[in-house]
């Protein structure tokens, strides 16, 4: 595909999606989103493709939008409602997906880079990395997704401290926070990703749609709900899903498991 803005890459089961303007920083503006869009659209459409890895090119994840922009878009109210919708249309794509994304986060990666950022199902990043909201100090607010996310994956106080001082933190305060799963020396990043893929393209496809599913649905409600919906959907994968019976049969032969 012709992206103008981002790179996307190939690698047997695995797909590289890079933002790539790092002369700006990886501005997530209109064209760009609807380039991710686009390449996510496809990676989705591919059945090979079971883990992404998004990260930015240069010293920057992506620094978030393009304020000059704005300027534009808040003129012109259903432009920018429309560009407001393909974000939210690109996260939840990522969000929902049965694929793994994992984000690994370079450099800068503020407002809706952390957006980004929040919707993918992990991410690591380099011990120098620069994380945070941002949104507030340009007088701006989080519209895709950062106010609703953030506060899940870090608790409400401490998003809260994030989105009102604008202050960011580096890798190893992120990994500290629950912000990330793990920082890494900056040189290692890359390494660190390939590696992790390699992880999880070892476990069964089934499981790892499973465990990302759960996850996701159970925390839009209760932990009664999510208790309810963990039990079906448990019983639903073990008697029905050809990886269950494997992974056990695997352990009793003292086998590596072959997963589907």
């Amino acid at each position: 595909m012709g992206f103008q803005n981002i790179v996307v890459e190939h690698d047997e089961r695995r797909a590289l999606l890079t933002l790539n303007r790092p002369e700006k920083m990886n501005p997530l503006d209109w064209s760009t989103v609807k380039e991710l869009r686009t390449a996510v659209a496809a990676i989705e459409a591919d059945p090979a493709v079971r883990v992404v890895i998004v990260t930015g090119a240069g010293r920057a994840f992506s620094a978030g939008g393009d304020l000059e922009g704005y300027l534009t878009l808040y003129r012109e109210p259903d432009r920018f409602r429309a560009f407001l919708d393909d974000f939210f249309l690109l996260l939840e794509a990522i969000e929902h997906s049965p694929r793994i994304y994992l984000a690994a986060v370079n450099g800068f990666c503020v407002a809706g880079g952390l957006e980004v950022m929040l919707a993918c199902d992990l991410a690591i990043a380099a011990e120098t990395a620069r994380i945070g909201d941002g949104h507030l100090t340009f007088g701006q607010l989080p519209g895709a997704g950062g106010s609703q996310r953030l506060p899940r994956a870090i608790g409400a106080m401490r998003a809260r401290y994030l989105m009102l001082t604008g202050n960011l933190v580096d890798g190893r305060e992120a990994e500290r926070i629950g912000l990330v799963a793990e920082a890494v020396p900056d040189e290692r990043l890359r390494a660190r990703a390939d590696e992790l893929v390699r992880e999880l393209l070892a476990k069964s496809p089934a499981g790892l749609r499973g465990v990302k599913y759960l996850v996701n649905r159970g925390l839009e409600g209760s932990l009664a709900s999510g208790l309810a919906l963990e039990l079906a959907y448990v019983h639903n994968y073990a008697t029905t899903e050809a990886d269950a019976t494997e992974g056990l049969v695997a352990f009793k032969e003292k086998r590596p498991p072959r997963f589907s």
